[in-house]
């Protein structure tokens, strides 16, 4: 199946790079001078329909070549049943314990779960009230007894006079 996958992979890239490149290769219905000044294909919109070329029939079959892989690539990852067959990587190497504790006893240095029994449940969806350690708010430190700051000046202070030359 990983084979398969890979394969399908691979076909799908190919017909991409294609498509990519017949496109790039083809002459477009009115790509000429002519058309640059709205003088090209005034019979249809795309231009005359009629007998295709080698590209654009390759470009066809490349396009049909892609959708089908796409189409394989989309059921093959969907339908994919793990078990012993696949690859889980390191991951999947590694044996789990049977009782759930770790092997090299590394779990012996792990605080309790549980709580203690003094320890009062909590209370759901309310919160804890505030004990009597909590330091006082902005509005308790300021003192009681506060000056009012200076009053500043009404009139500007005189420019001092420049000194005398000599």
């Amino acid at each position: 199946m990983n084979m398969l996958f890979n394969l399908v992979i691979v076909v799908q890239v190919i017909s991409a790079l294609a498509i990519i490149g017949l496109v790039l290769l083809q002459h477009g219905k009115g790509a000429d001078m002519g058309a640059a000044f709205g003088s090209g294909a005034s019979g249809s919109l795309f231009g005359a329909s009629g007998s295709s070329n080698f590209l654009s029939k390759s470009t066809a079959v490349a396009a049909a070549i892609f959708f089908a892989s796409t189409l394989a690539l989309a059921y093959m990852g969907n339908n994919r049943t793990p078990g012993a067959s696949q690859d889980n990587g390191v991951m999947g190497r590694l044996a789990a314990p049977a009782n759930g504790v770790p092997a090299n006893n590394a779990g012996a240095n792990v605080p309790a779960t549980t709580t203690p029994a003094d320890v009062p449940a909590p209370t759901a969806g309310v919160p804890a009230a505030p004990t009597a350690d909590v330091p006082p708010g902005p509005a308790e430190t300021v003192p009681a007894t506060v000056s009012p700051a200076p009053a500043a000046q009404s009139t500007p202070a005189a420019p001092a006079a420049p000194a005398p030359q000599k």
